[in-house]
């Protein structure tokens, strides 16, 4: 059977020092050669992922940014890429701008991820900036008002704040037929919540889709552990959360294992995937 095994990185196959560890590279690396067909869904952009992931051998597209993108890293070029609507990009920035929301927006052009951003004074907007910069060398375009990006290919928002201070705009952008988003708390940062905006083809299902209809699987694995990987548990035939992972999560998962501190996804891996 020709299955593909995609994994969530953030609290699933990441360390809460968010990254690989060497026994989880080792595995992968060894699987990957002996046939396993492994790919990872995240809500991470290329910036970050290719640092994380440039010990691992992967050479199937990466899902990226919950799936509004997916990048093809032997190739250095995105080969699906679903941006907004005039009429929602409008709409959105006019509801960001009247609820004064603070986060980062995001295009692609020409194959070239531009990450912008109005402020970042706030302690979670401050260390998620600095995280991307210092550790990852990702470049950050700052502008006076987001609505200055009317005429950018947007294809997705990123706003921070406290559940109480989004639970109103989640139901506003819901309403918006040709919009999609995830809602879910951040797994490093107590009391904050993302709220990732972006075009309503553009999810970890229908990235997951694409990838089993052009390249022929024939069962899709997956692992997961945030709310943002419901999509991803849709998706997929098997499905799998790891022991950290939140409750509406694990309801959903066909098998329970290890955390994402013990190399949960990897261990699993190691003793099973020759079985699917």
């Amino acid at each position: 059977m020709n299955t593909l095994f995609i994994s969530d990185l953030d609290g699933t196959l990441l360390r809460p020092n968010v990254e690989l560890s060497k026994r989880t590279i080792r595995v992968l690396n060894k699987l990957i050669a002996q046939g396993m067909k492994f790919s990872v869904a995240t809500a991470r952009t290329i910036a970050s992922v290719k640092p994380i992931l440039k010990d691992v051998t992967i050479e199937l597209p990466l899902i990226l940014m919950n799936g509004a993108c997916i990048y093809d890293s032997t190739e250095n070029r995105y080969i699906k890429v679903e941006h907004f609507s005039e009429k929602s990009k409008n709409l959105l920035l006019s509801v960001i701008k009247e609820y004064q929301l603070k986060g980062f927006a995001y295009s692609i052009k020409e194959d070239v991820l531009s990450t912008y951003y109005e402020d970042i004074s706030t302690k979670p907007l401050r260390d998620f900036y600095k995280e991307r910069v210092n550790k990852y060398k990702k470049p950050f375009i700052q502008v006076d008002n987001f609505a200055d990006l009317k005429e950018e290919p947007l294809i997705y928002f990123s706003l921070m704040d406290r559940k109480e201070s989004l639970d109103e705009v989640y139901q506003i952008f819901q309403d918006i037929p040709d919009v999609n988003c995830t809602y879910y708390k951040d797994n490093y940062t107590p009391d904050i919540w993302y709220l990732e905006i972006f075009h309503n083809q553009a999810s970890k299902y229908h990235a997951v889709q694409y990838l089993r209809d052009h390249y022929y699987f024939d069962s899709i694995v997956c692992f997961g552990d945030n709310r943002n990987d419901l999509p991803l548990f849709q998706g997929s035939d098997i499905k799998i959360a790891v022991a950290n992972a939140f409750p509406e999560l694990k309801i959903k998962a066909d098998i329970i294992i290890g955390s994402n501190q013990e190399d949960g996804v990897a261990t699993w891996l190691e003793k099973n995937f020759r079985n699917y």
